[in-house]
């Protein structure tokens, strides 16, 4: 029973911040956080540092070496046990800590969506982060559940209600991002979950396949410079200069967005459902531009499969693939952007460019996306209607979007000061809509 003895707090933090936080600055004393699995790199933590700051207790725990690296104090404990024994132990976690909040980052991995459930038979708050809906400069921030288990409604009319007290989003500066430090970052967790396998031995990864093959993919990337793939994309995008042509941005086959929140098994089922509509419905003088997700670990060869695929339906003069390139422009060239479910969908929405979405996406709702079928799409796209579009973007923003991001240190330093002042909010006091059918 010694894996559920209380767990020793890491200890109050004085620092220049610390000293810095006015007096009359809210406080999160009496509340008592635990954190789950965080993005990689050190946001959790530097999460943790800021709510102590604020009078808040924190603790974490850490299911692999990944994380305990990216957690370097203390207040953190080891869980070494199984799934099974889990449940309990995160119960009994629960209890002997007061815990009134949990912070956890994607709500469909195997232990967060147990550790969700028994938080909620005890009235714990549920904090779940994401990649923002809205991209890019922002995180999302959401009470319960993210994507398909959001809490917000699908009904456009509902928001345009919501929408009418808000003001506009206002023009602020672009957040700093570096794909590097995505990728340092995630090559570090990876090579620790790894190298420390022996301290959890019970533990599986969530995402499919190798974690080990993973890694190195990883170091493969940060050896190879991006400038052999900026000039591809550049010879792919010259030879469609001037061409109509329709975007598919590519997800990675281990999202939960595709896992759980779509109709496909992974990306090639959806490239192929693409390809299909594509070859059958769309007028000769238009393209589809395939485009590599850039956080692929590149257990598929993108490059090849849509190369074989397209020249087995005579499309090879037709569908091109790239690597690079940068995504915003592209959707805003574009006549229309297919997409399962990506929060890229709406780097094209906010352009005006239609959208198509294939699996469930929270800006999926009438007058915003495209709601007949695919092979309508090619011939007939609907942009989003700029009312609705607003009205779903400001209500979106109050509710669960908070401004920063995980690739550089002032964006998460924009990220933690957001999160900080939404969790100083009272619980009771927070938008939280209906629940919608989708739940």
């Amino acid at each position: 029973m010694a894996a559920f003895q209380r767990v020793k707090a890491q200890p109050r933090l004085r620092s220049v911040a610390n000293d810095a936080v006015p007096q009359s600055s809210p406080s999160l004393a009496g509340r008592v956080f635990v954190m789950l699995q965080g993005p990689p790199g050190p946001f959790f933590w530097l999460l943790g540092q800021r709510m102590q700051e604020l009078g808040a207790t924190v603790y974490r725990i850490n299911f692999n070496g990944g994380d305990k690296v990216d957690w370097p104090g203390t207040g953190s404990v080891n869980y070494r046990g199984n799934e099974n024994r889990w449940p309990r132990f995160f119960d009994h976690f629960l209890r002997d800590n007061g815990i009134t909040d949990v912070m956890l980052f994607g709500d469909c991995r195997p232990l967060h969506r147990a550790a969700h459930g028994m938080a909620k038979l005890r009235n714990v708050n549920i904090h779940v982060f994401e990649e923002g809906y809205i991209r890019p400069n922002w995180v999302t921030m959401e009470l319960d559940g993210v994507n398909g288990h959001s809490t917000l409604p699908r009904d456009p009319e509902w928001f345009l209600e919501q929408a009418r007290t808000l003001p506009p989003i206002p023009d602020l500066p672009p957040i700093t991002a570096s794909f590097d430090r995505r990728v340092r970052d995630s090559y570090r967790y990876f090579h620790h979950v790894v190298t420390q396998f022996w301290r959890f031995p019970h533990y599986r990864s969530h995402r499919p396949g190798s974690v080990l093959i993973e890694g190195i993919r990883w170091g493969w990337k940060l050896v190879v410079t991006n400038r052999l793939v900026q000039r591809a994309t550049a010879r792919t995008l010259d030879k469609i200069k001037g061409r109509r042509y329709f975007l598919f941005p590519l997800q990675l086959s281990s999202d939960y967005q595709i896992r759980e929140h779509s109709p496909f098994q992974d990306m090639m089922g959806a490239v192929h459902y693409v390809l299909d509509s594509f070859e059958r419905h769309a007028p000769a003088d238009t393209m589809l531009l395939i485009k590599e997700h850039p956080l692929d670990a590149g257990t598929t060869i993108w490059s090849r499969f849509v190369a074989k695929e397209a020249t087995r339906r005579n499309l090879q003069e037709r569908v091109a693939h790239i690597r690079g390139g940068d995504l915003a422009e592209l959707a805003e060239g574009a006549a229309g952007m297919v997409t399962v479910n990506s929060t890229s969908g709406t780097f094209a929405l906010a352009a005006g460019v239609p959208v198509k979405v294939l699996g469930d996406a929270i800006y999926d709702i009438s007058g915003v996306t495209h709601q007949e079928t695919l092979d309508r799409f090619w011939t007939a796209p609907r942009p989003p209607e700029r009312h609705q579009w607003d009205a779903f973007y400001r209500v979106l923003r109050r509710n669960c979007l908070v401004r920063g991001g995980f690739a550089s240190e002032s964006a998460v330093a924009a990220l933690i000061d957001g999160v900080a002042a939404r969790v100083c909010e009272d619980v009771t006091q927070t938008h939280r809509p209906p629940r919608h059918s989708h739940l």
